[in-house]
Formats: structure tokens, C-alpha cells, sequence
């Protein structure tokens, strides 16, 4: 690439994105120095297209095909992505494959087999709060020829929320936006994953605000699998119960997509061969245009010359836009989706496949020349593309974690030293339990964890108004590591003793 100074603004947006560093500006001009790979990443962010391709390469340049981008690599340079160097011609990795030896020293260690499992859950252990004073229950056992103790509490969490993933590729709202029940706001949109929308619900600061009570109340519904009625700001209704297909403005959702339109075309790049001249899978992230991805240049389609109206990211990826209409974009026709077709590539006659990436919708047409189309009906080879599409694609469903931070006075019931607790957990001495559910434990200082509530028993969380979220909560060890972290000796109760008390307890309510 080259830069025009007549055009350069001086703006640096190019130097501030270009990935090797090999940007500069001088006089509020920019300009390039050798190195540079033709990655497109200063020509997408110039405001005043003032970078223009340079035809000129070193000899010896050879294109990478390990990523839609491309590069152009001179002799001696790497790649964009600094994964890749020309050596003498040849693209070589820059870092050797790596063996599971070569990591494991970076791993933590796995529990010792005997604290792998709680003795009890905290499943109706009640709880103790203020909490300087022991658990409800601390048992112990031996496991494996191991001494250990469990200790168990329902802890009153007002640092806890949930995180609920919602498979669709339909519009919620905006990212950012209040999630509300009634008139409450309860968490706000949070990023997309996987093409899955996802909301934050819950948290410190709304428990504590002028709201905190619906929002326990809607947090321990979600974790308890119990339907609940929200809406986005500005945005969509919601109807959600974990395990379930989301509703979404009074429309049950039934398939989750597959990927994005640009893994669409690597997924099915055989099929959309023989589906037509041309295939497009309109995706509000990346929308796919076969012959010009590089899955149909691998499979040596000749380029049908369409280009669409989204902004491109690399060649055959265009990045979608939000709405109701094809792939959760705002396209209400796909035909629409066409800026123009280059005749140099393009043929009148030629067909044009339009479809989702959870094959829901599909439509075909015939160019007639210019911007114009004919409606086809949907060929056999076209409909089994798009039908490869439905299959592959999953159920789509509601599902959330539970977060908590244990990280406060909960520990002094466990133990008279709680830092020590603490550190026991993150070096897995000792391993926390959800309802016996393995959570995962957040890096850092203190114990925040994320626990599936689909591996907890329903009904296992509920709230208090103080306002806080109330989690079972099991903390395993050994007898010996328990002690060292001033654990309350007087209070272990064999768990044996423990059976005979509970089945006695069971028998007198039969009774």
C-alpha cells in the first residue's frame, strides 16, 4: 500500500490499526515502510481513502492463505497476524508446534481424588449469618483412605447475578441496553457469543439500588429454571425459562445458527457448489458471498462478480447490520443486498441463492442485467443446500451461570484463618461446590465463581431482602488442611452420625 499525500489528513487512525507497526506520520503525513503486507487495515479506517494499493511488490512476496486476509508477505517479513514468515520463499510458522509438556507447567494442578466430591450438599443446610460462628454443618469422612471435611452453608450473596445465554440470531436490542421486568431494571445487554445474545442480569449494584428486590427475585427464578417475562429497552419481549426455547416478542425461536455467514461458507462449501451460480448467507455479523470467499476460491468456482451493499471486511465477508428482517439483519428483500455486479465476472442468466444461517428463509433469483432479477423458484440442488443448513443447526434453547462471590464473611464460618481458605481454592487444596455442581473459579483474589444452574438441583437458590441471591455452597478438604486453616475442630460431626440423624429426622415426619 502507498499512501496519496495530496489526500492524507493527517488523521493517524492508520498507524493507530496497522498491525505490524509499520506506519508512520511525519508532518501530519503518513507513509508506509517496508513490510507492509496489503492486510486492508489502514484502507478501512482512512476517512479520506488517501491509501491506494501499491502493484508493486518485492520480488519474492508470496499471498498467505491461512485467513481471509491474505497477506502479501515480502522475503524475511511475517504476516498480519506474526504467525507466519517467508523464509526463502516458503511460508513457515514463526512458533513451533507446541506439546502438552511444553504447557503443562502453566496449568493448575487437579483436585486430590478424595475432595473431588462434597460429603453433603448445602442443599437445605440452612445458614449462619452473621457469619462468626460455624457452618450449619461441618462433616467428616474418609474417602479413599483420606480424612475429610466438608463444610456447608447457604450463603446470602449480594455479589451474584446470572448470565443468560439466549440462542438466536434475532435482534433483542441494543448492547448496552436496560433489561427490564415491569417497570424495574434487573441488568442491561451484554456481548454477543457464538451468535447467542447475551444478558447480565443482576449484580452488586442493582441488588443495592432502589430495585435490588425484583432483581434477587429475578435472578434466583432464572437459576431455579422458573419462567420469567423481561424487555430490552428500545428493544424486544422476552419470555425465558433455562432449558427452554426462548420467546421472543411472542414468537417461540427454534433454531439456533450455525455459525456466521462466512462459517457457513467454509461448512458447506460443497453443497453451495452445486446450489447455484452464486450463494448468499445474510448473517448480522458476517454475511457470506461464496464464489469471492476463499472457500469457493479453494473449490475453484469462477467469481460471479456480485458485491453488497454491507461494508467488507475481506473478500467474501461483509459485516451485517442489526434489524428484523433476513439473518437478524435490517434486509427485508436479499435481492436489496446487491450494490452492483461487475459484467466482467458476472453473466446475465446467472442464478443467485439467498438464505440464512439457520436455513429458515431462502430465496432465488435469475440477474437479468444491471440491478435487475427475476424470481426463481428454489431449485432441487438449492433447496438441499439449504436443508444441509437446517440440520446442522441446533435447537435453540435459554441457558444461564450463576455468579456469586464468596470471597467475604462467608469464609469465617468455614474457618477461623480465611485467607488461607482462600488460597487453598485457587491451589486446589480444597475445591468449592454449587449444590455439588463444580463451578468455575474466577483467577484473582477472592473466591468468585460461575456455576451451569443446570447441574444444580431446581429450587436450590432462593433470596433474602437484605436484598442478596442465597447459593448452596460446599467447601471440601482434607482433615489436615482443615485444621492448618483454623478450622472449628469442635464442631466436625462425623457424616455417618450424620445419615442416622437425617434418616431418623425422615422417619418421625413420615410418621
Amino acid at each position: 500500500m502507498r499512501v496519496d499525500p495530496e489526500k492524507c489528513k493527517g488523521c493517524g487512525f492508520c498507524a493507530e490499526v496497522c498491525p505490524l507497526e509499520v506506519i508512520s506520520l511525519s508532518d501530519k503525513i503518513a507513509s508506509i515502510a517496508t513490510g507492509c503486507v496489503d492486510c486492508q487495515a489502514c484502507v478501512k479506517v482512512c476517512p479520506a481513502g488517501a491509501i491506494v494499493p501499491d502493484k508493486a511488490f518485492p520480488e519474492g512476496t508470496i499471498q498467505c492463505d491461512a485467513c481471509p486476509v491474505g497477506c502479501r508477505i515480502p522475503p524475511g517479513k511475517t504476516g498480519a497476524c506474526r504467525r507466519f514468515l517467508n523464509k526463502d520463499g516458503q511460508r513457515v510458522r514463526t512458533t513451533r508446534l507446541h506439546t502438552y509438556g511444553d504447557v503443562a507447567s502453566l496449568l493448575k494442578p487437579l483436585w486430590a481424588e478424595p475432595i473431588q466430591a462434597p460429603l453433603i450438599t448445602g442443599i437445605g443446610a440452612g445458614t449462619t449469618y452473621p457469619d462468626y460462628r460455624p457452618a450449619p454443618f461441618i462433616v467428616k469422612g474418609e474417602v479413599d483412605g483420606v480424612d475429610v471435611v466438608t463444610a456447608v452453608t447457604e450463603a446470602p450473596l449480594s455479589y451474584s447475578g446470572v448470565k443468560v445465554k439466549i440462542d438466536t440470531d434475532e435482534t433483542v436490542g441494543e448492547e448496552g441496553a436496560d433489561v427490564l421486568h415491569g417497570r424495574h431494571k434487573v441488568g442491561h445487554v451484554t456481548t454477543e457469543e457464538y451468535g447467542s445474545k447475551m444478558l447480565s442480569l443482576g449484580g452488586a449494584n442493582l441488588l443495592t439500588g432502589k430495585d435490588g428486590f425484583v432483581v434477587a427475585r429475578i435472578v434466583s427464578d432464572i437459576a431455579n429454571r422458573r419462567e420469567v417475562e423481561l424487555t430490552i429497552r428500545d428493544g424486544a419481549s422476552l419470555r425465558l425459562k433455562v432449558g427452554n426455547p426462548p420467546v421472543i416478542d411472542g414468537r417461540v425461536i427454534e433454531r439456533m445458527r450455525v455459525g456466521c455467514g462466512s462459517a457457513s461458507m467454509g461448512l458447506f462449501a460443497p453443497h453451495f457448489r452445486d446450489a447455484a451460480d452464486e450463494v448468499v448467507v445474510i448473517d448480522s455479523h458476517v454475511t457470506g458471498v461464496f464464489t469471492e470467499h476463499t472457500a469457493g476460491r479453494y473449490l475453484g468456482v469462477p467469481f460471479s462478480g456480485v458485491q453488497l451493499t454491507f461494508k467488507k471486511s475481506t473478500p467474501g465477508r461483509y459485516f451485517g447490520d442489526h434489524g428484523k428482517g433476513w439473518g437478524g439483519t435490517s434486509i427485508e428483500d436479499p435481492v436489496s443486498l446487491i450494490r452492483e455486479i461487475d459484467p466482467k465476472f458476472g453473466r446475465v442468466g446467472m442464478t443467485i441463492l439467498f438464505t440464512e444461517t439457520t436455513g429458515k428463509r431462502a430465496k432465488m433469483v435469475r440477474w437479468k442485467g444491471d440491478l435487475t432479477f427475476e424470481e426463481i423458484p428454489v431449485t432441487e440442488k438449492a433447496r438441499d443446500a439449504v436443508e444441509q443448513i437446517r440440520q446442522t443447526s441446533q435447537t435453540s434453547r435459554v441457558s444461564a451461570v450463576y455468579t456469586g462471590g464468596c470471597g467475604g464473611s462467608a469464609r469465617v464460618s468455614i474457618v477461623l484463618y480465611p485467607v488461607r481458605l482462600t488460597e487453598a481454592i485457587h491451589k486446589r487444596r480444597a475445591k468449592l461446590t454449587v449444590g455439588g455442581a463444580t463451578p468455575f473459579i474466577f483467577p484473582g483474589g477472592g473466591i468468585t465463581f460461575m456455576v451451569d444452574v443446570e447441574e444444580v438441583k431446581t429450587g436450590a437458590f432462593t433470596w433474602v431482602p437484605t436484598p442478596a441471591t442465597v447459593a448452596p455452597l460446599e467447601f471440601t478438604m482434607t482433615l489436615d488442611n482443615y485444621l492448618e486453616m483454623g478450622g472449628y475442630k469442635e464442631s466436625l460431626m462425623d457424616v455417618e452420625d450424620l445419615m442416622k440423624w437425617l434418616e431418623s429426622v425422615g422417619t418421625e415426619k413420615q410418621k
